[in-house]
């Protein structure tokens, strides 16, 4: 039997040593560089260095080592192939049959604070993708690893020669191009982003797989989560689970809508979602105060709802979550006693996040039939746009406050869509309708009575002056919508017929 070699040379060293004694004991000759041959030579066991090998010595700072061809001759070889075998005996090059490789961690270099360019350019791995791809591509004959948790796999699978199933090969390989691909997105993206380019001709993202899913949005659909590789401990890919079953799909959807919402507000706010819509939204002194508002905004919808708040939930607060049937609970924290109230709920989730108010505008990506659009995230708001009194009566302050916060509300509600308000608090709300004054007549009828004296919000214009008639009837007193119609002068003679202070922001607010 030819003696098998393997190349080793890896940044993470966990479960190594134990996965070379495995190779050692079936006689395996080890190859290594750097740290990993010294961690190697301090456990007993043989190894040679790359130099060895090669009869090279590592130039440029390390950059020049396994370049060469008595490396990639040894993995790229078709051992079926006597021309490539004679080509190797004439040159004295063995073969190659592990390569164990871990990649420059350029990940968290560029995650650092306080990172120069120049350390960022100085952590692009050129050697090790270059023999994890070679060896990949040979995978019939190479055994290719880039992640220790295979190492156990790997481990159980060797027989007295050190052959690995081909099976075994594939799937590794087939990790190897997922591994090397995700690497080179993360690098394309931060020279895209340093150089300037915003929608390049093309597009390479990567995500990290988080978790499987029990399904999709339907029990007959598979569905995983998966997660920026770099952290956003904003969002809800990074919330923490405290309590309760796996997220579903929806609650994860929700969720993420919920905590988008939440962040608008800076005083105390809580928001209740039902299928990717606000169903109630609070503000207050207090948390508790907050809930409350949300909760009577619409009691019957709250029901298996997602909560999201912005403030600490303490045990009060807790109190009043507890009565209802709720799917998540997501806050920047909770107080003891608000874990010990609710966790005596088995199913609840409970979700803890970091909140800020970073308002930049990261891409969004939505899939389409055979493609990808993206957008920046609306994260615009009326401190963004300069207002306009368009009407004869300006709002009172009173109004002005109201037509704030529902203007931070109709932003995350599904076009069309219209959002009523008093007080701090949403008492109707109209989403997703193919028209407007539909979408109004739904949030008034929601309203009823608590219509009168409210406020109205509109994410994008009134093409006729029919939704100001039905606001007028319901006793709404002043509106903010964006304008732009060619028949906004319609809208606005009939606010001022029945008195109403309109607002013309300038900026839509369409959520398709």
């Amino acid at each position: 039997m030819t003696k098998k070699r393997a190349l080793i040379s890896v940044s993470n060293k966990e479960g190594l040593i134990p996965f070379v004694q495995a190779l050692v004991e079936r006689q395996v000759e080890i190859i290594s560089t750097g740290g990993t041959k010294k961690l190697i030579e301090g456990a007993g066991l043989p190894v040679l260095s790359v130099s060895d090998v090669t009869g090279f010595p590592e130039i440029l700072d390390g950059r020049v080592k396994t370049l060469h061809p008595a490396i990639h001759g040894g993995l790229l070889a078709v051992r079926e192939k006597a021309e490539h075998m004679d080509a190797l005996g004439e040159q004295n090059i063995d073969t190659i049959d592990f390569v164990v490789v871990n990649l420059y961690p350029f990940k968290e270099t560029i995650t650092k604070p306080d990172v120069t360019y120049e350390e960022a350019v100085e952590n692009i791995d050129i050697g090790g993708p270059s023999m994890l791809r070679s060896a990949a591509k040979n995978h019939k004959a190479v055994t290719v690893v880039c992640d220790p948790l295979d190492y156990p796999k790997i481990i159980e699978s060797l027989n007295d020669e050190a052959e690995v199933p081909f099976e075994i090969k594939q799937q590794l390989a087939a990790k190897v191009f997922r591994h090397t691909a995700a690497y080179d997105a993360l690098i394309a993206g931060y020279f895209t982003k340093a150089a300037g380019e915003i929608y390049p001709e093309k597009l390479t993202i990567t995500y990290e797989k988080k978790q499987d899913l029990r399904y999709g949005e339907n029990p007959h659909q598979g569905a995983a989560f998966y997660s920026a590789p770099i952290k956003n401990h904003s969002a809800i890919a990074e919330a923490e689970q405290l309590h309760g079953k796996a997220l579903s799909y929806n609650n994860i959807k929700d969720a993420d809508a919920a905590l988008s919402i939440v962040k608008e507000y800076s005083e105390p706010a809580v928001v209740a979602v039902k299928h990717m819509n606000p169903c109630g939204i609070g503000a207050g002194e207090t948390i508790k105060a907050a809930y409350e508002k949300a909760y009577e905004a619409d009691p019957v919808s709250i029901f298996g709802g997602i909560i999201a708040a912005n403030r600490e939930i303490d045990g009060e607060t807790a109190a009043l979550l507890k009565q209802i049937f709720l799917e998540v609970i997501i806050a920047p924290s909770f107080t003891k006693e608000a874990i010990d109230t609710l966790t005596q709920k088995k199913n609840i989730r409970l979700l803890t996040v970091e909140l800020n108010d970073d308002k930049q505008a990261v891409p969004q990506y939505t899939s389409v039939g055979g493609g990808l659009l993206v957008q920046d995230t609306d994260v615009k708001g009326l401190n963004d746009t300069e207002l306009r009194f368009v009407t004869h009566r300006k709002p009172t302050n009173e109004e002005m406050k109201d037509l704030s916060f529902a203007w931070k509300a109709v932003k995350h509600v599904k076009s069309n869509a219209i959002v009523l308000a008093k007080g701090d608090k949403t008492i109707g709300i109209g989403a997703g309708q193919m028209n407007r004054v539909g979408a109004a007549k739904i949030a008034i009828e929601q309203a009823g009575d608590h219509a009168k004296g409210s406020i109205m919000a509109s994410d994008a214009f009134f093409p006729m002056h029919d939704t100001v008639e039905e606001a007028a009837k319901a006793g709404v007193t002043a509106i903010i919508q964006p304008g732009g119609s060619i028949r906004d002068q319609e809208s606005i003679d009939k606010a001022n017929e029945y008195n109403i202070a309109m607002v013309f922001t300038g900026m839509r607010h369409f959520k398709h």
